[in-house]
């Protein structure tokens, strides 16, 4: 059994739900459809029963054999051999259509994937991934809920985020010791609140979670003073769980407005 865990790979193979993912994905004929590490190709077949082109971008060589030799008769898959993670997405447009990501992601890179891939959101109808399900919880969380900080934010003016289903490790080989889930990302196709700076924007929420008891008077007080928090039309005595993306995005822009103003 080919089994490979040098890149976090595990590897998918219950049918029922490869047929479920699939069903969420709804791929249809004309789609430009990319998947990110096909792996064994669990996803890849499937796929290229619906289109008769599928881009996959893979890293690991002894994948790409085995993938390349299952999918041959099913279709034309074009295999992009590299780190996705400084891989261009954009280069593989061909014409109008947006991009469709699919991909069982590597845990241990998923959360810089995802910003690179919003870093180059114009080329991206939609992505749906597999992921740590405690990721995901976080992702698509309300405010004031535990899950709820500094990643949910993070997204929350690029993507609509959207927790699909859970899938348990028997689901893989070999099983991870974590539940995962499907996600849907789709972005904006305008950004839902205004972010005058985003490294100000970041700067914010990352002290307003670096500890979660502190009030935001005391969690920001190193970059906004009371007054500022209060014209922002937040309670400085709050904490920043129960501030929404768009209360930081009013938060960042106290902090850079004297520097538009000059």
């Amino acid at each position: 059994m080919f089994s490979r865990k040098r890149f976090g790979q595990h590897f998918l193979h219950d049918p029922a739900v490869i047929a479920r993912i699939i069903g969420a994905i709804a791929p249809q004929a004309g789609d430009h459809l990319v998947e990110i590490g096909p792996g064994l190709g669990a996803l890849t077949l499937p796929l290229l029963k619906h289109t008769p082109v599928l881009d996959a971008i893979e890293i690991d060589r002894d994948a790409i054999r085995e993938v390349t030799a299952r999918a041959a008769g099913h279709g034309e898959l074009r295999i992009h051999e590299g780190d996705v993670l400084k891989f261009e997405i954009g280069k593989l447009r061909t014409d109008s259509r947006l991009l469709r990501m699919v991909g069982n992601l590597p845990y241990n890179i998923s959360t810089p994937l995802l910003f690179h891939l919003i870093a180059q959101r114009e080329h991206i109808r939609d992505m749906h991934f597999m992921l740590q399900k405690e990721v995901v919880d976080r992702m698509a969380a309300q405010p004031d809920t535990r899950a709820y900080g500094r990643l949910t934010v993070m997204l929350a003016p690029w993507v609509k985020v959207e927790s699909l289903f859970d899938i348990g490790p028997g689901a893989f080989r070999p099983p991870p010791r974590v539940v995962s889930s499907i996600v849907r990302l789709t972005p904006h196709a305008s950004t839902p609140f205004v972010i005058a700076d985003q490294g100000i924007f970041a700067r914010v929420v990352a002290a307003a979670f670096a500890q979660r008891r502190k009030t935001l008077r005391n969690a920001l007080k190193s970059l906004l003073p009371e007054a500022s928090i209060l014209r922002a039309g937040i309670d400085p005595t709050a904490r920043g769980e129960t501030v929404s993306p768009a209360g930081f995005a009013a938060l960042a822009a106290e902090y850079v407005a004297p520097t538009l103003t000059e």
